[in-house]
């Protein structure tokens, strides 16, 4: 198996990915598949955190736009966060993987509390952690989560797995024709371009620390194999917009 371009990686899964066709929830044949695609790189001895969404469960902006406070829409999400992670640790162990699940709310019965260094540590030992809960705090959405976990723990890159989307364009491909996917680019120019694939604050995490951004389509069977390979698959955004070697 080809040597991995990352000794730890922080994966972050959208909520959408586990609803498979269906309008909400979790497909068990869609979680079963990512579960399969993350065990896949697990086994290359790469160290992975994940952080998950909670969109198949809970949009907060849907509510907030009917009314909702923001702060309640927002805790809300992150106890749909909760039940994804939750999920997804059951299908990882289901196939052998070793899994530890830290929640930013307090939540002993199912999950650790999130403690960096015992993250770390878990790291480590070879088992794969999910963050559950986002960062904790309303206004702050999950891809800025996966930012700031991936910062704190280390990891090498932030590797953002999109549902049926396989990178990054200059505009929205589903409206506007001609759209040109972009295979490299430096974090500077994806703020410039303002690209609503990505959380402008996780960019800005991700650029004032020199952290690498992957943005392929996990469905795609062994793309997230071939990303932490370093092929180029998806997007690349770095410091320089050059490509890992």
């Amino acid at each position: 198996m080809s040597k991995n371009a990352y000794e730890r990686v922080l994966l972050k899964l959208s909520g959408e990915s586990l609803k498979g066709d269906q309008g909400l929830g979790i497909s068990p044949t869609t979680l079963q598949y990512v579960a399969g695609e993350v065990h896949t790189a697990w086994k290359s001895g790469v160290q992975i955190g994940i952080v998950i969404g909670g969109g198949n469960i809970w949009r907060g902006a849907a509510y907030e736009a009917s009314g909702m406070d923001r702060s309640t829409a927002d805790y809300a999400g992150m106890l749909a966060t909760i039940m994804n992670a939750i999920a997804l640790q059951d299908a990882l162990e289901k196939q052998g993987v070793e899994v530890r699940t830290q929640s930013a709310i307090s939540m002993p019965v199912v999950a650790e509390p999130y403690i960096r260094r015992r993250a770390i540590r878990h790291m480590e030992k070879g088992r794969v952690v999910i963050f559950a809960g986002g960062t904790g705090n309303p206004y702050m959405s999950t891809d800025t989560a996966a930012a700031l976990r991936g910062l704190e723990t280390g990891a090498d890159a932030l590797i953002m797995a999109k549902n049926n989307v396989d990178g990054v364009y200059d505009a929205d491909p589903r409206t506007t024709p001609g759209a040109k996917k972009l295979d490299h680019l430096t974090h500077h120019e994806a703020l410039s371009l303002r690209l609503q694939a990505l959380d402008s604050t996780a960019l800005s995490l991700c650029m004032d620390n020199e952290m690498t951004i992957a943005v392929f389509n996990l469905f795609v069977e062994g793309n997230l194999r071939r990303v932490l390979n370093g092929e180029n698959v998806g997007t690349l955004i770095t410091a320089s917009g050059i490509a890992v070697e």
